[in-house]
């Protein structure tokens, strides 16, 4: 160590745990056009939409079925009955959530009702497929269900690319 070098004390040790420890930097407050701007900036997306793909696929697999299944009529029929059993309860859930709600705590409770609406019509739908239809192709309504059910991994991926291009 030469002359000219200065030693500094070390720093404190950072409590990670420290409750008094500021966590970070408090955010600015939004002004009312910025955010008037960022709503006009966004496109609305309707739910409307995300029922209609998971319709169109359901659609889409039921006609592959019928082109190249080994029994077309019966994975047909099944295939329309996994697709109701997304498309309907998914439907239901977005006339439910159509109005948008004046508190936060309401619409969590809002949501939280529908979903439970949406996953019990479900669950009667594809109880009812196994008790009504007869030579139910599990498979093709597996397919169906699962295939419908990935378009939300769609919609999300399309929402988010949008979203990377505007900021």
């Amino acid at each position: 160590m030469t002359a000219t070098t200065k030693v500094r004390p070390a720093d404190p040790p950072v409590d990670s745990w420290d409750d008094e420890a500021p966590d970070s930097e408090p955010v600015p407050l939004w002004t009312a056009q910025q955010v008037q701007a960022l709503v006009a900036r966004e496109k609305p997306f309707s739910l409307w939409r995300v029922v209609a793909l998971q319709a169109a696929v359901g659609g889409l697999l039921a006609l592959v079925w019928w082109l190249f299944g080994s029994a077309p009529a019966q994975q047909v029929r099944s295939t329309v009955w996994g697709a109701a059993a997304v498309v309907l309860p998914h439907a239901v859930m977005a006339w439910g959530l159509r109005r948008p709600a004046v508190q936060a705590q309401a619409a969590f409770l809002s949501f939280l009702v529908w979903e439970l609406i949406k996953v019990g019509l479900a669950v009667v739908i594809l109880v009812a497929a196994a008790w009504l239809v007869r030579d139910l192709s599990w498979p093709a309504l597996l397919v169906a269900l699962i295939a419908c059910l990935k378009v939300h991994l769609g919609a999300w991926w399309w929402l988010s690319r949008a979203v990377r291009r505007t900021n």
